[in-house]
């Protein structure tokens, strides 16, 4: 499993920056996909995946200590539809 902590470590060595400045470097593209989503924008790294919201519908759901049934309100989600070189490189 690779961590936050792995990947600026990962960053910051692939880049021979500091891990301070590569920590602020993934904050920042966090940053941006989290926004643009909230925006309802859809987000693309070309070859790696599309980042994008989908609508969930309101449902009805039992709740699995009591058994009574429970309406369970719509939602927006976020939703990974991973890209053609990232679905070849985990085969």
């Amino acid at each position: 499993m690779m961590t936050k902590e792995d990947m600026v470590g990962k960053i910051a060595g692939d880049v021979g920056i500091s891990k301070a400045k590569a920590a602020r470097a993934l904050a920042t593209v966090l940053d941006g996909v989290t926004k643009s989503l909230k925006r309802g924008e859809k987000v693309t790294f070309v070859g790696f995946g599309t980042f994008q919201v989908a609508h969930r519908a309101a449902r009805k759901g039992r709740n699995p200590r009591t058994g009574a049934m429970i309406q369970i309100p719509a939602a927006r989600v976020p939703r990974f539809k991973p890209g053609s070189k990232l679905k070849s490189a985990v085969r």
